[in-house]
């Protein structure tokens, strides 16, 4: 795509945006309970079409080369992507569920469940590849410095006798497995032969001849034909892939290249800006500045002066932390900050009369609604639905609006322009310049307001007046204390990566783990099925709780806060392949609190409590961070076994929990627990610590057909007609992806992928392999979901399900009377 091709899809974003944008308001009006599904459908729509909107930021921030548009583009990325996880706790609200069905949503808007997939922002890598790769390269050096010790205990040394009688032995054995293949040829040659001679030749007559040659060749081209008319539907309908796959993978790696070289074009643009902008501000302050601060001096003088004539005394000069001036004279001539004053003298002299009548008026009422509120708020709170205020809105209309003032009715060529505008970066830099400058002029004037008072008061012969003091309250938590307050970040991050604590991630992308969509969710719910989560939405609830946040600093400030989140299913669904990708994705550390590898580290009460403190505190300096607790069943032992009690799993407890508490909005550390055996856990404490509750099921059909074919294809082997992915997906019903893996592997030797020229694949080999392993088992699976549905969430979803049953059956009983 050209950069005219990225500004039209820009323009028909801010198209979508401005519709989006209407349809916020009718939102936020409260919604009697009785119409919730029709509220859940609403926002399931906004939820979608912000998904979209995101896709489509994405792609022209990371495209688009003007770095003043870059700018805006990258606060209109965060403010959707803020949006988009916003409503996403709006739907688990409503709908009471981590995984709302939005089939029926998708076939409405004519969608695909690809259009329900997650997009993440490219900028989370690229722009912190820097810090990223830094980091790699402190943990590499210092695992470099403990791989010696370890390689040298490991390696056993061999005498020459023995390794030259290995290698004798090898040959020998080679060499016999020769001879014993040549001697099976002979023989097959030999009793061929015999046959031909015990049977004798059968002779045929020419015209049979032909005929019989006619027939082979007739049936050999009919079998041609078939197949590749065969092939060429497959193709049509999208089932097989195109024939000419080299060329479509090189204009893919083309169209790679050309974006490569667009970034590049990225980082010079950005250069020049930021030079131009250190110039533009140095200019300004030179050129404009003086004129600037001497307007300023009159403007607040004047208001001394008429604030003096009104009130009969100087106004309080606002503080730095309020804006100073700027709050007053923001956008204001000196007329109209006096019209201001005037109104509000009037304003406060009816206030106080307004006062004095309502007192009481008030009294009388307090008496009268004190009954009505009692009865009314127990029945209302839970019978209205309605949103909560967007924190990300304001944000999104203000960008916006700028795209709408600045950049909408620009006159731009089929290639525009991709150099900054210089207009606009003055009057940006204009800006700053005057907010530097009232900083300046805001302590001139408050010295010489204070002057001003003196000489007047004195005058007058009236007492000072002296500042009046607000009582301050105190706001936000405690701040823990620093238990290493002389040592460095660097100290503290060795001492980790020795002892275990902080571990180097594998690299493995979110795409890779495999799942497809639930497309009978609604289907389920109307014949009163519960739907079970699908390993797509699995996916997708990681992007949005995890990756998402943890990915930008403004996107974590905005979005309600998520500190922690629990991953349950049985062995083999893959949660620390989730766990991995949250760390690819968006370059975090991987710290490891799991009670195993916690044994014989930090010894004591104190120990535990400086651990925590540590890994925190690291976690917090260098974010994005993941603090990944395995087995985290372990920590909320109701009764400890006895093969678990050498290790105390219960002794971070309390200050795992405290640690927690204390993170705000802003630091990108998240806590992520998997655990296959929850039931032996408290699940009060295991609920208090873990915020949000992904269950894992075992996966259903569909996505054990995808898993099948993925992996089958992710080791280099196309599959042909003689294997039944669709018999193998039916077959391995109850086996998780682990299981799957595992049987692929078994078959999949080296051996084998030699011999698929010959011998293509077939569905009976993995049966053998498969029966080796042992599957989820309907009891186990059913004993995750009675644990489940004793959640928080779990609980509320069983009890709005029973309520609906209880009215569809009233409902009927109602219409059975009146038949009557």
């Amino acid at each position: 795509m050209s950069e005219g091709a990225y500004q039209r899809l820009w323009e028909s974003s801010h198209v979508t945006l401005q519709e989006l944008l209407d349809q916020e308001q009718p939102l936020l009006e409260p919604v009697p309970d009785r119409e919730r599904q029709s509220f859940q459908y609403r926002l399931a729509s906004l939820y979608l079409h912000y998904l979209g909107l995101l896709r489509r930021f994405n792609t022209v921030y990371d495209q688009m080369v003007q770095p003043q548009k870059r700018r805006l583009l990258r606060r209109l990325l965060d403010g959707v992507a803020g949006r988009v996880l916003e409503l996403k706790d709006e739907l688990v609200r409503a709908d009471l569920c981590e995984n709302p069905c939005l089939d029926r949503v998708l076939q409405d808007l004519k969608l695909t469940p690809a259009d329900l997939e997650v997009p993440i922002p490219k900028y989370f890598l690229l722009e912190q590849s820097t810090a990223v790769r830094e980091r790699r390269l402190i943990l590499a050096e210092i695992l470099s410095r403990l791989e010696p010790e370890s390689s040298q205990k490991s390696f056993i040394g061999m005498h020459r006798t023995e390794a030259i009688i290995l290698v004798q032995k090898a040959e020998r054995a080679r060499q016999g497995r020769l001879r014993a293949t040549f001697m099976q040829e002979i023989r097959r040659d030999e009793e061929q032969d015999r046959r031909i001679r015990e049977d004798g030749w059968h002779k045929f007559s020419q015209c049979q001849a032909a005929i019989s040659i006619q027939k082979v060749w007739k049936g050999y081209l009919q079998r041609k034909r078939t197949q590749q008319d065969r092939r060429t539907e497959m193709e049509f309908i999208g089932m097989l892939p195109s024939p000419n796959q080299a060329e479509h993978l090189s204009i893919i790696s083309q169209a790679c290249l050309w974006e490569d070289v667009r970034r590049l074009h990225q980082v010079e643009k950005e250069e020049e800006f930021r030079a131009a902008m250190v110039k533009a501000h140095d200019s300004l302050a030179e050129t404009e500045g003086p004129d600037m601060k001497e307007k300023m001096k009159e403007q607040i003088r004047q208001w001394f002066i008429e604030c003096h004539d009104l009130t009969g005394q100087f106004p309080d000069y606002p503080d730095a932390s309020s804006g100073g001036s700027y709050s007053i004279f923001a956008d204001k001539t000196p007329e109209q900050v006096r019209m201001e004053l005037e109104m509000q003298v009037q304003e406060n002299k009816k206030k106080e009369q307004e006062k004095r009548k309502e007192k009481g008026k008030d009294e009388k009422k307090k008496k009268k609604k004190k009954g009505k509120e009692e009865k009314s708020k127990k029945g209302e709170v839970d019978a209205v639905l309605q949103v909560l205020p967007s924190k990300c809105i304001p944000m999104i209309s203000a960008g916006h609006e700028e795209y709408l003032n600045t950049w909408k009715n620009r006159c731009e060529s089929i290639h525009p322009s991709q150099n900054y505008d210089s207009e606009t970066l003055r009057e940006e830099k204009r800006k700053e310049v005057e907010l530097e400058i009232r900083i300046q002029v805001d302590e001139l004037m408050r010295q010489e307001l204070r002057n001003l008072r003196l000489v007047v008061d004195k005058e007058e012969e009236r007492p000072l007046r002296a500042p009046k003091k607000t009582p301050g309250k105190k706001t936000g938590k405690k701040k823990e204390k620093d238990l290493t307050p002389n040592r460095s970040v660097e100290s503290l991050y060795e001492e980790l990566v020795i002892s275990g604590l902080l571990r180097k991630s594998e690299s493995v992308a979110l795409k890779d783990y495999v799942g497809d969509f639930l497309y009978l969710g609604s289907a389920l719910s109307l014949a009163k099925k519960l739907p079970m989560p699908s390993l797509f939405d699995i996916r997708q609830n990681v992007a949005l709780y995890a990756v998402l946040r943890l990915g930008s600093p403004d996107i974590h400030a905005m979005a309600p806060l998520i500190r922690s989140i629990l991953l349950v299913g049985p062995s083999g669904m893959g949660k620390k392949m989730l766990v991995k990708a949250v760390c690819t994705e968006t370059g975090a550390n991987l710290f490891d609190l799991s009670p195993g590898n916690l044994l014989g580290k930090y010894p004591g009460r104190n120990g535990a409590q400086m651990m925590v403190h540590i890994v925190f505190k690291v976690a917090r300096l260098l974010q994005p961070s993941v603090i990944w607790i395995g087995n985290a069943e372990k920590n909320f032992y109701k009764r400890i076994p006895k093969e678990d009690r050498e290790m105390d799993p219960k002794r971070i407890k309390k200050d795992l929990t405290k640690a927690l508490r204390l993170l705000t909005p802003g630091d990108r550390v998240m806590l992520i627990g998997t655990t296959s055996q929850p039931q032996l856990a408290d699940l009060r404490g295991l609920c208090r610590v873990y915020e949000r509750i992904l269950f894992m099921p075992r996966p259903d059909y569909v996505s054990r057909y995808v898993l099948w074919k993925h992996m089958i294809e992710a080791r280099g082997i196309q599959p042909t007609q003689h294997l039944d992915i669709s018999a193998l997906a039916k077959v391995s019903d109850g086996y998780t992806p682990g299981h799957i893996l595992q049987a692929i592997q078994s078959v999949l030797s080296e051996r084998r992928f030699l011999q698929l020229s010959k011998r293509p694949l077939v569905a009976s080999e993995f049966l053998g392999q498969l029966a080796k392993l042992d599957p989820v088992y309907r009891e186990e699976e059913e004993s995750l979901k009675d644990w489940y549905f004793k959640t928080p969430l779990g609980k509320k979803s069983m009890k709005h399900r029973m309520d609906q049953l209880e009215a569809e059956e009233a409902k009927l009983a109602k219409e059975k009377k009146k038949r009557k």
